[in-house]
């Protein structure tokens, strides 16, 4: 049985169910230590907290614990550029290479920016192997996404640019802001909103990250070690729960944001309610509608799974219950997940330390989403 942990934090009454099913979910051994918030309309409705921030369990998760989130960070750097877009320094159907001049080589002179968005570009790993010390060297990824071709015919298919993402979209952010992806979210994202998330961590926060528990791989052991998707995921060969200094210092915008359920629904807030929040303009509802534009739907081929793709995020598709047609999302390696919804200006998300083995989506989180859907 369990070791039996506090839940802390806010629920309104009308959610008690999802307070019930958070706390479950760690006397059923599922979790360690996690996280869940939800907002509706800019304000908070649940903020809870509990467990351990450490496998031991001797360090309670507190209120300010963060966490890796994983590719949940994409959301964030996601936003950074469709701010740049909105203020007109980034254009969606301009080629990378009219700011990117040597992005050009290998047949990539015409990928527009909407194809990387949309993980359309063909660039979804690198065929040079690399030592994950090598995430750390971000002139070192550049150069290399610089010589890279294409793994198929861009703009024809999605897969998954677990990694490339960040580097793809953060050296456009580098180039036309004049700040690292990480420096731009902080002064023009967080810092506005008052969230707790990084994308580059400084050290003055390293006593409250919770330790991630390890997972033995991404995909299933039997696979082809040619395939896209081994290859995607397998260079670097990165240890899912993999974190020490290096990784959470550095700046790796598809995978390494740390923070907590309230910071990460504190920015998706900002998207389900259009761009604006608290009187405060970040970004056009113009924008956010053109970012839930389907741009490719099918089966991706990193994932292996049926995506409808917005610009930056998943789309709601017939798979699952979504609040309206303008629900848009994305999930983190091992759980992580946060969800918007344009129509009824309601954000929810969950993070959490212990990892699971689940691609399409973590049970735990499904669960919590059950609830609180049926409580609206």
């Amino acid at each position: 049985m369990a070791r039996r942990v506090a839940i802390h934090g806010y629920c309104d009454n009308r959610f008690h169910e999802v307070a019930e099913r958070f706390a479950r979910n760690f006397e059923m051994g599922l979790e360690l230590g996690a996280s869940f918030a939800a907002t509706i309309d800019g304000e908070y409705v649940i903020d809870l907290w509990g467990g351990w921030a450490n496998e031991a369990g001797t360090e309670p998760w507190r209120r300010d614990t963060i966490t890796n989130v994983y590719s949940t960070t994409k959301v964030m750097t996601a936003l950074c550029v469709l701010i740049l877009v909105d203020r007109g320094l980034l254009d969606l159907d301009s080629p990378v290479a009219a700011h990117w001049p040597k992005f050009s080589q290998a047949g990539k002179g015409r990928i527009p920016l909407r194809w990387i968005m949309s993980h359309c570009s063909g660039l979804s790993g690198f065929d040079e192997p690399l030592p994950v010390e090598a995430l750390y060297d971000w002139e070192r990824i550049i150069r290399v996404l610089e010589r890279q071709e294409p793994w198929w015919e861009p703009g024809t298919r999605s897969g998954y640019h677990s990694i490339t993402f960040g580097y793809l979209l953060g050296e456009l952010v580098r180039r036309v802001s004049g700040k690292t992806p990480g420096a731009f979210f902080r002064d023009e994202v967080a810092i506005p909103l008052g969230a707790d998330f990084h994308i580059g961590l400084p050290e003055e926060h390293e006593g409250r990250v919770a330790e991630m528990t390890r997972m033995s791989g991404i995909l299933p052991g039997q696979i082809d070690p040619e395939s896209i998707a081994a290859k995607t995921f397998y260079n670097p060969p990165l240890i899912p729960g993999f974190s020490d200094r290096a990784w959470r210092a550095a700046e790796i915008p598809a995978s390494n944001g740390h923070g907590n359920a309230r910071s990460v629904a504190r920015i998706g807030t900002l998207l389900a309610c259009g761009g604006s929040l608290e009187g405060r303009f970040f970004l056009s509802r113009a924008t956010v509608r053109r970012a839930l534009e389907e741009q490719m739907s099918g089966v991706d081929l990193v994932l292996g799974l049926p995506i409808r793709w917005g610009l930056g995020f998943g789309l709601a598709n017939d798979k699952a219950p979504f609040l309206s047609p303008r629900s848009f999302y994305w999930a983190g390696l091992g759980g992580s997940w946060v969800e918007m919804d344009l129509d009824t200006r309601i954000c929810f998300s969950y993070v959490m330390n212990k990892l699971q083995h689940n691609l399409a989506g973590d049970p735990r989180m499904y669960s919590l989403r059950e609830a609180f859907f049926s409580a609206l």
